[in-house]
């Protein structure tokens, strides 16, 4: 059995409203499209696990990481300007982390290998852009700002050849995380 199967059932419940008011959805694992469940969503509970949370269908557009807590109010918390309409459950990871960073999209121009967090590709690898990919190990967050800030994609394991293809056109990456939390 591999390390990312050993997966934890996470829990995440969206509201309607603000402050966990009006009705409620429950998700457990991957939802694709929640436009068929409710018609916004204002706040939520995740109480157990990780998720990453999408303001487009199938996976698309501005992405957002929630660990266990309470969202009373996200669309202000964290600047969101639309609902959430998809989400997927982070499976828990225990073992090393490694992933392969390029410069140029389909594994072009220079690479490295790494296994930390990077705050910063420029300092660290004197790489101003990061546009492809390959995770062999663990999940990742990679962030357009130095000092993880700014737009986040989430990074399971796999090759990516482009970002064009996440919903992600003209976006470059400056820093990467893991996700070490206990998801």
């Amino acid at each position: 059995m591999s390390n990312t199967g050993m997966n934890m059932r996470g829990k995440i419940t969206f509201y309607e409203e603000k402050n966990f008011q009006g009705r409620s959805h429950e998700c457990m694992n991957d939802c694709s499209d929640m436009s068929s469940s409710m018609s916004r969503s204002q706040s939520c509970r995740v109480e157990s696990g990780c998720f990453v949370v999408y303001d487009r269908n199938n996976y698309m557009g501005n992405q957002y990481f929630m660990k266990r807590g309470e969202y009373s109010d996200y669309m202000s918390m964290m600047g969101m300007k639309d609902n959430i309409k998809s989400c997927r459950m982070i499976p828990m990871h225990r073992g090393q982390f490694r992933m392969k960073i390029y410069e140029k999209e389909n594994f072009g121009g220079q690479s490295h290998e790494m296994m930390e967090d990077c705050d910063n590709t420029m300092d660290r690898y004197r790489m101003n852009e990061c546009q492809s990919c390959n995770v062999m190990d663990g999940h990742w967050l990679m962030y357009e700002q130095p000092q993880f800030r700014g737009k986040m994609m989430y990074m399971r394991p796999g090759e990516y050849r482009n970002f064009r293809d996440m919903g992600m056109s003209g976006q470059r990456f400056m820093s990467m995380r893991r996700i070490t939390d206990s998801c």
